[in-house]
């Protein structure tokens, strides 16, 4: 089965324009993604999906930069574009990542991977109970399963979040919740306001700007510096209906 990752990334952002371009550590958020991504051995391809804006001709760049190729669709019908990426790349399987999450873990996203692999579901993630911390999202879905939600899909909402019309249909879809053994769900590791940035910038700077961290360093450094944690814990995130 072809196991292929799609980072959607793209610079418009309504709290924090150009955010997947930020430095962190020395390297843009859209380049560590890259590398944690790559370090996944479940995944056997990697693909950037952004859009056909002029501005984001500053992703494609970095993309290209990072020896990833990179496909360009719409910006506001995202299933649209994961799916024409997907189709494309004629994968089997499709792993959902986006660029706003530089502490993706490849231990956690290849258990994912290998959740969905040994139990076969349409969709397996673990966003569906969460109990990691939320910017270690991972997705994995069939190529039918995506074809079917984007020739479906037709709420606005479930056309720009890609797998809510997967998950609110569990009649008609096999889901799949991945878990790990302790709730860790009230950790805010994404990236969508400065607050988070100086955050991630935090974490980085102490782990020395590398990114072959685990998300276990990162709670080791968190319950040694609680006041990191303090710098965007009160961020609220956007509901599905709110873009």
């Amino acid at each position: 089965m072809k196991i292929l990752a799609i980072v959607q990334a793209r610079m418009g952002s309504t709290r924090l324009p150009g955010k997947v371009l930020r430095d962190l550590g020395g390297r843009s958020v859209l380049a560590c993604v890259i590398c944690r991504v790559r370090q996944c051995r479940s995944i056997e391809d990697l693909l950037i999906a952004t859009t056909l804006e002029t501005q984001d001709e500053m992703v494609v760049k970095e993309a290209v930069r990072c020896g990833t190729q990179v496909f360009r669709g719409s910006e506001l019908d995202v299933l649209d574009r994961y799916y024409q990426a997907a189709r494309n790349s004629h994968a089997e399987a499709i792993v959902r990542i986006t660029a706003d999450c530089p502490l993706i873990d490849p231990e956690v996203s290849d258990l994912t991977v290998q959740q969905f692999l040994n139990k076969r579901p349409d969709y397996a993630s673990n966003v569906l109970e969460r109990t990691y911390p939320r910017g270690l999202d991972t997705e994995v879905m069939t190529f039918s399963a995506l074809e079917r939600a984007w020739r479906e899909a037709s709420e606005p909402y479930q056309r720009a979040h890609v797998t809510p019309y997967l998950y609110q249909n569990p009649d008609q879809f096999q889901l799949l919740s991945v878990k790990d053994e302790c709730d860790h769900s009230g950790n805010r590791w994404t990236l969508d306001t400065p607050e988070d940035l100086e955050f991630l910038q935090a974490i980085y700077a102490r782990l020395g700007g590398s990114v072959d961290f685990t998300w276990r360093d990162v709670l080791r450094l968190l319950e040694s510096e609680p006041a990191l944690a303090e710098k965007n814990f009160h961020i609220r995130q956007k509901a599905l209906d709110e873009g």
